[in-house]
């Protein structure tokens, strides 16, 4: 408890105070009405908090504080303050970013539980040195970027918040002024859709800020620790994989060009930093012989970064040679003078290769059946009537083929870029490195079928099976498809020519799951206890099989994508759960609050490491649940799930949402290259919906339903049951359980329901929106019954305090935009008014930004 009153307090100097300091100088900033807005504002904020206590809505919110604080008359200069608002709002909220970001290593205990020196010291009680060093030799953590459209700020105003972290962290009140004046006059809102070249791009800035000094520093605290761990040379137990530029699923603006493009930006990017340690270490490697290596590898270097050499190829090993002769003479010569700089850069070059991050590629399903069933209608590569064969004579089939397909013969644009990004992964391999792409991730996996599919239509782009260089990996996602996807692995295990193609593969399988659907599809609870079981059943069938299964995890920002405490998930697997690779999907605003700066990346990269690692080398540690246990969690997944289905299934469900948020706007704020929903000319429909315009709706309305609808159900099911004292002891003992109700709690932390209170009566949605706030009531109060709390996140007190801080800042654009919906709706139901409704639907659109910035983790 000290330590988290220390960093509550850290954080109530650090941020909290220095919030209402800096925040002042928004006051003196020289642009128009600047100081009337900053004052109205704060006037406005305690308005909104005392209206929404009395019942008021939105919209009677906004017309008495227009009327009773200010003496604008006419709509265009009411509507203009609100414009002021979400400006003032939005420049407040990065303020808050840079100084939480600022604060981080003082709030957080770098050195304290979860962290590599934990570890370390943990290994050092027990002398588990050679256990540690086998596990190194065999785990790995994976850290994907994705493009997923959560982050609303543009990439000028990313750099603005990393500066204004430095300058905050130095005390500099000058240069602090000076960015946020240089804040005032950048725009927030972008006018054109990102490229997916574009979204590469912005993160590839994350890669070599961020991620690659941090790993370095990871790697360098491991090779200093761990005696006789020099695999660290030639393996890394830090990988990152990349989505944008190779993740197709639903975006038809990513084409094989991209592809390789982007390959190639990640291929230059990691040269450059390679560039950039070899120029410091030619500073410091000043002594005779030594000197002329150092310079021959920066010149070459130089030449392969800026000047592209044509008919030369480079490889890892014409970096790492040098290095190593390098190390060698310092070590023989020096006293090992300066070594460790030479150790860090070959640590990363394992890490990095020429790669940087493996570009992963991604298709869905219905695509490549699609695509099949038009190369069977020809008759050549499969026979016609191939849709009618069974199962087995399929697989036969699929197979047998030796055919290359040719792109051009079709005019289909999305069979043309299959086949053409599959023979575009030996291109990028060629030049990169096997690692550079080398996994092909098939969205919404049904059946064995599916895997094979996609295994033919590689053999049709030109590889042989004994050359094909690519693991497959099937993307289970319904609740039925993790319910059935055992079957569909052993399916596959006990095909002769998928085996060969895994031992080829080193025996090793990857398999994703995706929380964000699951969710979608069961609610929170049947998702993630129906992820735990299937990667049980995955793991046995497997090991039974002799292969080894790694499993990948498709995760969002919030709780009910699969994000919260992830660290904790990981920690609490059980030892009926494969551990050899934590792999996991980052995205949007989990990258820039969890991954933003070197300190934050490092600290969350090693809460992950340690999870894995202490899961697996401390045999006590290990919990796997009782068949009492697992009775009772299978019950709380039930009954959650027909909570949930009964809330899903009422005919208003989608239009509720679709009414009470800005969910159809979605589309129009230009973060992402992709479209929010999967079939664009189709009725708004569940399945068809992204997971991040459909969570991040129920985000601006403050309700979060995804997060924890059917929680208070179940346990108030089984309370009644008579089985609330294994429920007590099951939440004092297992980690896994107490996780998932945390996470469950921080969704619940950041809703607000007098915001759509007005909806309670409405004839239409009125049932829908009392069964939302009931359940939140009765999970709220199932929950604090059975933590022993008075408050939501009792035990997290600086989380608890972010939010409400957060919630705070956000309030006077939840209530705008909640304004500005009513408007449009009033004009919908009477066309012929006078309301400038285009302006009210960019105001809508506008306070999503500051919205879903403020949340951090809402979509």
């Amino acid at each position: 408890m000290d330590g988290q009153q220390a960093s509550l307090n850290a954080f109530r100097n650090l941020v909290a105070m220095r919030f209402q300091l800096y925040n002042s100088l928004f006051s003196a900033l020289p642009f128009h009405r600047v100081e009337k807005t900053g004052v109205l504002l704060s006037m406005f904020i305690m308005f909104c908090e005392e209206a929404y206590q009395r019942g008021w809505s939105p919209s009677e919110i906004i017309e008495q504080f227009l009327c009773k604080y200010t003496d604008y008359q006419t709509e265009k200069d009411q509507l203009d303050l609100l414009f002021r608002f979400i400006q003032y709002a939005e420049r407040q909220v990065v303020l808050f970013d840079a100084l939480e970001d600022a604060a981080f290593g003082a709030v957080n205990d770098l050195n304290g539980k979860g962290t590599l020196k934990h570890l370390l010291n943990e290994v050092y009680q027990q002398n588990a040195w050679p256990q540690l060093k086998e596990k190194l030799s065999n785990f790995a953590v994976r850290i994907v970027l994705t493009a997923h459209p959560t982050q609303f700020y543009p990439s000028e105003v990313l750099g603005i918040i990393h500066d204004l972290s430095n300058a905050i962290m130095q005390d500099n009140t000058a240069l602090v002024n000076t960015y946020l004046q240089q804040l005032g006059k950048t725009p927030f809102f972008k006018k054109q859709k990102p490229t997916p070249y574009d979204e590469a791009m912005n993160l590839i800035w994350y890669l070599e800020h961020v991620f690659y000094p941090a790993v370095g520093k990871i790697l360098t605290t491991l090779k200093t620790h761990v005696n006789g761990y020099d695999e660290l040379f030639t393996c890394s137990p830090i990988r990152l994989g990349f989505w944008p530029g190779g993740d197709r699923d639903g975006n038809p603006f990513v084409t094989p060009e991209i592809t390789l493009k982007v390959a190639q930006a990640l291929r230059n990017a990691i040269l450059v930093s390679y560039y950039r340690d070899v120029r410091k270490l030619r500073r410091r490697l000043t002594f005779k012989g030594i000197s002329t290596l150092v310079a021959q590898l920066e010149e070459l270097l130089y030449r392969h970064v800026f000047d592209h050499p044509e008919n030369q190829v480079l490889t890892v090993d014409d970096i790492r040679r040098p290095l190593i002769q390098i190390h060698e003479a310092l070590v023989r010569d020096h006293n090992g003078l300066f070594a460790g700089m030479v150790e860090e850069l070959l640590s990363k070059i394992a890490a990095f290769g020429l790669f940087f991050a493996s570009l992963d590629i991604r298709q869905d399903s219905s695509i490549h059946r699609r695509i099949i069933d038009q190369i069977a209608a020809r008759g050549e590569a499969l026979p016609v009537h191939y849709a009618q064969l069974s199962l087995e004579e399929k697989l036969s089939c699929l197979t047998q083929i030796r055919v290359r397909v040719n792109p051009d013969d079709f005019s289909d644009p999305l069979l043309q870029d299959t086949l053409r990004v599959m023979a575009a992964m030996k291109d990028i391999q060629l030049t990169n490195g096997e690692e550079g792409c080398h996994r092909y991730i098939i969205s919404h996996a049904t059946s064995a079928i599916d895997i094979m599919e996609v295994y033919a239509l590689f053999l049709m782009s030109g590889w042989k099976p004994e050359e094909l260089r690519v693991d497959i990996v099937p993307l289970f996602e319904t609740i039925e498809d993790l319910q059935r996807c055992s079957e569909v692995m052993q399916t596959l295990y006990a095909f002769p020519a998928y085996r060969a193609h895994l031992a080829r593969r080193g025996d090793k399988q990857t398999i994703m799951l995706g929380f964000s659907d699951g969710t979608k599809d069961g609610g929170y609870l049947m998702a993630n206890w129906s992820i735990y079981k299937a990667k049980e059943s995955l793991t046995a069938i497997s090991r039974s099989s002799g292969v080894h299964v790694l499993f990948f995890d498709g995760r969002g920002g919030p709780p009910a994508r699969g994000g919260g405490k992830t660290h904790q998930f990981y920690a609490s697997m059980g030892q009926n759960i494969a551990n050899e690779e934590i792999q996991l999907t980052v995205q949007g605003q989990t990258i820039s609050s969890n991954f933003g700066t070197t300190t934050s990346a490092q600290y969350n990269l090693e809460q992950l490491m340690h999870a894995g690692i202490s899961n697996g080398l401390f045999a006590s540690r290990r919990m796997t649940f009782t068949p009492d246990e697992e009775q009772l969690l299978s019950q709380l997944a039930e009954e959650s799930f027909r909570a949930f289905q009964a809330l899903k299934n009422h005919p208003d469900f989608l239009n509720y949402l679709n009414y009470a948020s800005p969910l159809r706007y979605y589309a129009e704020t230009n973060i992402a290259s992709r479209p929010s929903s999967r079939n664009r000319s189709a009725k708004l429909n569940l399945n068809d919906l992204r997971a991040v315009p459909y969570v991040g709706s129920w985000s601006q309305i403050k309700q979060n339903v995804p997060g924890y609808y059917g929680v208070g159900t179940a346990l108030e099911a089984l309370y009644r049951a008579g089985k609330w004292k294994a429920l007590q002891e099951l939440y004092q003992q297992s980690l896994f359980f107490r996780t998932l109700l945390d996470n469950c709690e921080m969704s619940m932390k950041k809703s607000f329901f007098p915001l759509t209170a007005y909806l309670a009566k409405h004839p239409k949605f009125g049932t829908i929106w009392n069964m939302i706030y009931e359940e939140y009531e009765k999970t709220k109060k199932y929950l604090l019954m059975l933590s022993g709390a008075s408050d939501l996140m009792e035990n997290y007190p600086v989380e608890k305090l972010s939010i409400q801080m957060r919630e705070r800042i956000m309030l006077p654009l939840l209530t705008i935009q909640q304004h500005a919906l009513a408007k449009i709706r009033a004009h919908q139901e009477n066309p012929e008014s006078s309301l400038p409704i285009e302006t009210y639907e960019k105001l809508a659109i506008r306070c999503s930004f500051g919205i879903i910035n403020a949340s951090r983790n809402s979509a």
